[in-house]
């Protein structure tokens, strides 16, 4: 005699309706924090009864201050000021100087290709030539500023 299996009723991508599986977020290609808020459902507030769907007695939330955790990865005030002085004093790097160079005169793609080349990955490359344009752009609306006094 076979065994009846149940499951739960299939939706998209062989999830269960309703419910996204973190597996099924990669495959649409979302963040990771994206995946997590698929994979759960806002929290229904507490009914005061011991029984349903909503059971569990009423409560209200204390409000409390961020952790200092919670800023990971935010550079401080302290620190960007430390970096653009040093920038100032030593200037650009000479691989830097040459994206820039390349940037000029619009050629992007080489320009990223060298970056990628010395520090490694596509992501770092991207960012430091975008980075690179952006000090162009503020070297060229100082000049125009410049021109116009």
């Amino acid at each position: 005699m076979k065994r009846k299996l149940h499951f739960w009723p299939k939706g998209l991508l062989g999830a269960p309706l309703g419910f996204f599986t973190a597996s099924a977020a990669r495959v649409l290609s979302l963040s990771h924090r994206e995946e997590s808020a698929l994979e759960m459902a806002p929290p229904q507030p507490n009914s005061g009864l011991f029984v349903g769907l909503n059971k569990g007695h009423i409560v209200t939330k204390r409000e409390i201050p961020p952790r200092p955790s919670s800023r990971k990865g935010k550079t401080s005030k302290r620190v960007l000021m430390v970096r653009s002085l040093i920038r100032e004093v030593a200037g650009f790097a000479p691989y830097e100087k040459r994206i820039t160079e390349l940037l000029k005169v619009g050629k992007d793609k080489r320009a990223l290709k060298v970056a990628k080349r010395k520090l490694g990955t596509h992501k770092r490359a991207k960012k430091k030539r975008e980075e690179m344009a952006n000090v162009l752009r503020k070297m060229r609306s100082a000049g125009v500023s410049e021109k116009k006094k």
